[in-house]
């Protein structure tokens, strides 16, 4: 049987959070997703992970408070269900999201929603796994798509109107992100060293509040690219990918 562990205030500092495990050069990034997560556990966010020195784990919390451009009433949103590596195939995604619903349930929400694409796209969740569970789609913004599980007959979650035209005035190269996921503070670092070598123009806006998070341009979960205001992807990126993006 499975084990699993819930993060909480007495055991997050010893406990790892799976991305970037064992990874020095993302030291700051773990730390800085740790504090974010501290000050989330009291708006009922739960980051639960299998008991096992891996990328295994299940990330929610209430629609109203979750870091994203997403309004609805009394649901849970899934940042993100990963499952890496050998513990694939093994039943534990499966457990995880049930264990997500039945929670939910139990603290009597109307539903439970997440973000993924038409087509695959890194930090988002495989669509068929959904809907499987009885997941639909209930909106969707390009090849973004909003699935939802409904427990009752109520109005469903829907993008923000900031989200539709996935623009900004801002013609130069911009990067968004937040500390939801570890590895942006070493991209962010890595990025600006190389657009200060290189000379080139790049902007960074932190999404370092609820209101910000809400008010995003485009369909954020951790991180956005934009250029001559146009958005691009949701690909964290390094220096090369940077470079080839650019040329």
């Amino acid at each position: 049987m499975n084990e699993y562990i819930n993060l909480n205030l007495e055991n997050i500092e010893n406990e790892h959070i799976c991305c970037a495990i064992g990874d020095p050069k993302h030291q700051k990034g773990v730390d800085c997703k740790k504090e974010w997560i501290k000050e989330k556990l009291k708006d009922g966010h739960v980051f639960r992970k299998l008991n096992a020195r891996g990328k295994i784990f299940i990330e929610y919390e209430p629609l109203e408070t979750a870091w994203v451009p997403i309004s609805g009433k009394n649901y849970e949103y899934i940042y993100c269900l990963w499952v890496a590596g050998s513990f694939k195939g093994k039943g534990i995604g499966k457990e995880l999201l049930e264990y997500a619903i039945k929670d939910s349930k139990e603290k009597g929400k109307s539903g439970i929603c997440t973000l993924v694409s038409k087509k695959k796209k890194p930090f988002l969740g495989e669509k068929k796994f959904f809907e499987h569970f009885g997941f639909q789609v209930v909106d969707s913004v390009g090849d973004y798509e909003l699935l939802a599980l409904q427990f009752e007959n109520t109005d469903t979650p829907k993008f923000n109107e900031n989200v539709r035209a996935m623009k900004i005035d801002n013609q130069d190269f911009t990067i968004y992100y937040s500390n939801e996921c570890p590895y942006v503070e070493y991209e962010v670092k890595e990025l600006s060293d190389y657009a200060k070598e290189k000379n080139i123009k790049l902007n960074f806006v932190k999404i370092d509040s609820l209101a910000k998070a809400k008010n995003a341009p485009c369909i954020f979960n951790n991180w956005a690219n934009f250029y001559k205001g146009e958005f691009i992807s949701n690909t964290i990126l390094n220096a090369n990918a940077l470079e080839k993006l650019l040329n």
